[in-house]
């Protein structure tokens, strides 16, 4: 995993955008895994902007989304397919038949509709960044702990921690799902490449959990560390808990050095050096 660490949430919103602006420049077709929670929010009203202001289009791009509670109609203020729409969508040039959520309803076929989602992510050619945030007990999607690490798009219980969580979104005596649709730990390692974003120190166990801890079920993030290509971006707060946080630092400050090496020649001759630590 490559490990960022930076100041504050701001810089992380900030510095997953930009990884998202330079796949859409590099690639109009790209494909995009997305996520829905209070992390990536941030991210999505940078995207906005740099659409707004720079010009990125994002009309070729497909997005699909990890997760839809089972239960809410799509145009229920609760769903995620409303959150997209509010937080994104609506402030973009994506067309909306280019996004997809894994939505259900009870009266649905679960593994029909988890097929076809899945075979439409292979139609689209793969996911080329699958975005991430990661739970307290250390879920990704609605993977939650002791969930397959090669589980595919299936239907979910949520834990009650989850639902806790998540209630804060919904009004008392309103209907909260307790279950939910999600894309498999298995389909989320498929991805090119992930980008996993956490903030607050009430991420802090999980993101330890996650990169240093052992390869486990009980921490669904864990199974990141199978992928080749992780990128993970946290505030200071979700970092405070890891070992090897100075490590980490230390090889951020040695990669821009070396690239600044590059940019000015002074590697050439040591071609060793081009790889990054």
């Amino acid at each position: 995993m490559k490990v960022l660490i930076v100041e504050n949430a701001d810089l992380v919103a900030q510095m997953g955008a930009e990884i998202i602006r330079e796949l859409v420049d590099s690639k109009p077709k790209a494909v995009l895994g997305l996520a829905t929670g209070s992390t990536p929010i941030a991210m999505y009203a940078y995207l906005v902007q740099i659409h707004k202001l720079r010009g990125l289009s994002f009309k070729e791009v497909s997005g699909f989304n990890l997760d839809e509670y089972i239960g809410l109609e799509s145009d229920s203020p609760q769903s995620y397919r409303s959150f997209m729409n509010r937080s994104l969508f609506d402030g973009i040039d994506i067309g909306l038949n280019n996004t997809y959520l894994p939505s259900c309803g009870y009266e649905d076929d679960f593994n029909s509709v988890a097929s076809e989602f899945e075979n439409t992510i292979r139609a689209k050619g793969g996911i080329d960044l699958q975005i991430l945030g990661i739970g307290r007990n250390g879920h990704i999607g609605f993977n939650e702990p002791i969930s397959s690490l090669s589980s595919r798009t299936r239907v979910k219980t949520l834990r009650q921690d989850t639902i806790e969580d998540n209630s804060r979104f919904f009004d008392e005596g309103e209907f909260q799902p307790f279950q939910a649709m999600t894309m498999g730990i298995g389909t989320i390692l498929e991805a090119e490449h992930i980008l996993l974003m956490a903030t607050g120190l009430e991420k802090a166990k999980a993101v330890r959990d996650a990169i240093e801890g052992p390869l486990s079920a009980m921490c669904p993030a864990s199974a990141l560390q199978l992928h080749k290509k992780v990128t993970v971006i946290l505030d200071e707060a979700s970092a405070q808990e890891l070992e090897n946080k100075n490590y980490y630092k230390w090889v951020n400050e040695k990669n821009k050095e070396l690239e600044a090496m590059v940019s000015t020649g002074h590697t050439r001759g040591n071609s060793c050096m081009s790889e990054q630590l």
